[in-house]
């Protein structure tokens, strides 16, 4: 995987000693994710070797994802609900990426269960205004973790932090969401296209 397709794969990626958590505190994460049937939200993406992209992101559950970078970065990412599609507009290059090869999953799944078994709590911290959880996988420890930060009244999803396969950090912050969005199903069928459909907002 180039370091470029690393990159805008940060929001399906992933990048510690976990601090004191309840069991209602997860309880909380796991309403709120597993109540989000579908979603859209603009994303601004940074890394720490300082790129930066773009986008609007739509998800339906289970397993469906867009996202539509915006130029200069031309890129479009589609998952069916079979695979992941990486699409490069501006040099017509396709790339197909298996779910298991990526922690989407976990985003993505109907039944979100963080109790140590599949997904592992790696970190945590709250305070009066957000609640930051860092999650791994149990049995796919080579994708590393990600650290979801949500904000806590009311409970919204923020941001994912990640660490990709070149150690660079990946952070993708979540504006304008529209939670249980009504999603046309076109849009989670890949079709080639000269531009990723986002604009950015001047």
């Amino acid at each position: 995987m180039t370091k470029q397709i690393a990159f805008l794969l940060g929001f399906l990626l992933w990048g510690s000693t976990a601090h004191a958590q309840s069991a209602e505190n997860i309880r909380k994460i796991e309403d709120y994710l597993n109540n989000i049937k579908s979603m859209e939200a603009t994303f601004v993406q940074m890394a720490s070797n300082g790129a930066t992209a773009e986008g609007r992101l739509f998800i339906r559950k289970p397993n469906k994802i867009r996202m539509e970078y915006a130029d200069p970065t031309n890129v479009l990412i589609v998952g069916d609900g079979d695979f992941i599609v990486y699409n490069d507009l501006d040099l017509d290059q396709v790339t197909h990426i298996n779910y298991d090869d990526i922690p989407a999953s976990l985003i993505l799944a109907n039944d979100i269960k963080i109790d140590g078994k599949k997904i592992k709590i790696a970190d945590f911290y709250q305070d009066a205004g957000s609640t930051s959880i860092t999650l791994d996988y149990a049995d796919k420890g080579e994708l590393g973790p990600i650290t979801l930060v949500f904000s806590n009244n009311p409970m919204e999803l923020k941001q994912w932090k990640i660490v990709d396969p070149q150690s660079v950090e990946v952070t993708v912050s979540l504006y304008d969401t529209k939670k249980d969005a009504a999603l046309d199903d076109n849009i989670f069928k890949f079709k080639k296209a000269k531009k990723s459909g986002y604009k950015k907002k001047k």
